[in-house]
């Protein structure tokens, strides 16, 4: 009787030690399965525009702006007119006395050379003037343009007609539009860069001469193709791709071929058509048939 209880006792022991091992295994298993599901982001591709710039810098200039230099050297004796003023094209804006000691002579007006805005004028009442050192300047402000100089490996990238978008900070928030009017033919042998010209398109009273703009110039315009965030794109042996996730919320490999990158969009000129689901992050642990969680989706209209 005593062996019959101690063998049921050793029984019952082998029994709750063999399903306590088969429930630490079944832990293990559904921890293991729980450790496979990541959690990304992704966004659903679609058909767009993406277009490619080179960003300068460039001043406000008028169209026509033409110095102002007196006929005869002398002191300057009188100033009839105010930086800003408008002029017609020979009025009188100033006169010189050419007097010297021992010899008097009439006052030398000084005419605006063509009818604008007076946009500078530099010398004072007493000061020394001659026909060779420039006054100041008369200019057409009605018409204004942009000048910039871009870097020599730009060149090949520039031509006329090109449209551009410009940002002043007098107004912040808003985009203006220009397009290239002229390129020069030569190179600054010193600087290494081309002069490029811009016009405003259409003008726009708000902008002043003198004024500081950046200028965003459009030169690769891609219309109707799959742009996603370039997070997106990973490379894994080599080859670039991005993880494409499915109905069952898993993800596969798929290569892909990237055109131009603009900020944080790249094109893809293969490997992807709408309405798919990338995983935009947190793909570095992933691998084909890995199972994740999708937090939130991108490109969704």
């Amino acid at each position: 009787m005593r062996k019959n209880v101690g063998f049921v006792i050793i029984a019952t022991g082998v029994a709750l030690m063999t399903f306590m091992g088969c429930t630490k295994k079944e832990e293990t298993v559904v921890q293991k399965e729980q450790e496979t599901i990541f959690a990304v982001n992704a966004f659903k591709t679609s058909e767009g525009d993406l277009n490619g710039y080179l960003e300068f810098g460039g001043d406000v200039q008028a169209v026509s702006s033409v110095d102002v230099l007196p006929d005869t050297a002398g002191k300057l004796s009188r100033v009839f007119v105010s930086i800003g003023d408008t002029v017609k094209k020979d009025q009188v804006i100033a006169e010189v006395d050419a007097s010297r000691p021992g010899m008097n002579y009439s006052a030398s007006p000084v005419k605006a050379p063509i009818s604008g805005t007076l946009t500078s004028f530099s010398p004072s009442v007493g000061s020394t003037v001659a026909p060779s050192m420039s006054m100041g300047k008369v200019s057409s402000t009605n018409q204004l343009e942009v000048k910039t100089s871009v870097a020599e490996r730009f060149v090949s990238k520039i031509a006329l007609g090109q449209k551009a978008t410009l940002t002043f900070d007098a107004y912040p928030g808003e985009i203006f539009t220009a397009k290239v009017t002229q390129v020069s033919p030569v190179l600054d042998i010193s600087t290494r860069t081309m002069a490029v010209s811009l016009q405003m398109d259409p003008p726009n009273n708000k902008i002043k001469v003198g004024m500081y703009s950046r200028i965003k110039l459009v030169t690769d315009q891609k219309a109707n193709v799959i742009v996603i965030p370039y997070s997106a794109v990973v490379t894994r042996a080599g080859n670039t791709v991005v993880f494409v996730a499915d109905s069952e919320n898993k993800v596969s490999i798929q290569p892909v071929t990237v055109g131009i990158r603009v900020d944080d969009k790249v094109e893809i000129i293969s490997g992807l058509v709408p309405e798919q689901l990338v995983v935009t992050k947190g793909q570095s642990l992933l691998d084909n048939g890995t199972k994740v969680n999708i937090i939130s989706v991108e490109g969704e209209n």
